[in-house]
């Protein structure tokens, strides 16, 4: 099975930015034009985008609005998810309305359960749930809250509520080029009964290749930010190496 890639762009104040373990005082800018950048990942070959609302996580609503939608003008028909500050049916509704193909509820994951139950059932195939970690618990609120909740277990609520995926990402691992937790994200693929998508660490090529072999065990894709912008890893080989 193809392993398929999401190349991210993190929006803050409306610039393309990547963040050390999500610490906004930690941020590195990549670019002042999110619509360019999601251009330049079309034109690379990748079949789909993810974004993510940075300040709209801490805020707890939308906040990159313009800069999303610049990107979904930019790159009419393609597929984009999109994560931050979405925790209430109306957000879910308007992004999903404007464009988007999915859209990722975290924090509202773990504190509404029930709205976010509601919305994967309302919106089958096009809401994901975000799974956070930190030391295997889940973080919430721009990861400032570490709960005391598993990501398994959290997984395990969503699996006949009919989301598209689960986005597992390792708080530790995200934007420091250490390498994917790939223990923690097969034991989350093999527990729950929902595809997952790999987040935080992917370093290079050698991760790529080690998740496109585990595609028959639940992993489906992986987000891939700040090796794609330092360019330690090459779009078409990637590509090629996911097989789709």
């Amino acid at each position: 099975m193809a392993l398929t890639l999401y190349p991210a762009i993190d929006l803050k104040a409306g610039q393309v930015v990547r963040l050390k373990r999500g610490e906004m005082a930690d941020a590195t800018v990549y670019g002042s034009d999110p619509a360019a950048q999601a251009l330049a990942w079309r034109q690379a070959g990748f079949g789909w985008l993810h974004v993510v609302d940075l300040d709209g996580a801490f805020a707890g609503k939308p906040a990159n609005v313009a800069a999303v939608r610049g990107i979904l003008a930019a790159i009419p028909g393609h597929k984009v998810q999109l994560g931050g500050g979405i925790r209430d049916m109306a957000t879910v509704e308007a992004w999903l309305a404007a464009g988007l193909t999915r859209v990722i509820l975290g924090s509202a994951a773990l504190k509404d359960p029930e709205f976010a139950k509601a919305a994967c059932r309302a919106f089958p195939g096009q809401v994901a749930v975000g799974i956070d970690a930190k030391g295997g618990m889940v973080a919430t609120e721009g990861w400032a809250d570490v709960s005391t909740t598993s990501a398994v277990e959290l997984g395990r609520r969503f699996e006949d509520a009919g989301a598209a995926a689960i986005i597992y990402t390792d708080i530790d691992r995200d934007g420091m080029l250490g390498g994917v937790n790939l223990e923690a994200t097969l034991a989350l693929a093999q527990a729950v009964k929902l595809p997952v998508i790999a987040s935080g660490g992917v370093a290079s090529i050698t991760d790529v290749a080690a998740l496109a072999k585990l595609g028959d065990q639940g992993i489906e894709g992986v987000i891939i930010g700040r090796a794609l912008y330092d360019g330690r890893i090459n779009p078409a080989e990637a590509l090629a190496l996911a097989g789709g």
